[in-house]
């Protein structure tokens, strides 16, 4: 788990499709698809995070953001 501020974030309309791009890494990641309200909650803390300046607690594997925490 890394304490990260989130640089920016995207979602499109279809299901589980949501990304954040975390200052801690080189490039986008997707938020990991197990659930649609998994993946909205998720996306909400991480737009939550942007929008306030506040870091946030993500924890990525396989590329993946798995876990977050404000």
């Amino acid at each position: 788990m890394t304490n990260t501020a989130i640089n920016s974030v995207f979602a499109t309309p279809h299901s589980k499709n949501a990304w954040a791009y975390p200052a801690s890494e080189s490039s986008w990641r997707k938020i990991k698809g197990n659930s649609t309200d998994g993946v909205s909650n998720t996306f909400l803390l991480l737009a939550l995070a942007r929008a306030h300046n506040r870091s946030a607690n993500v924890t990525i594997a396989s590329n993946e953001i798995t876990e977050v925490y404000l």
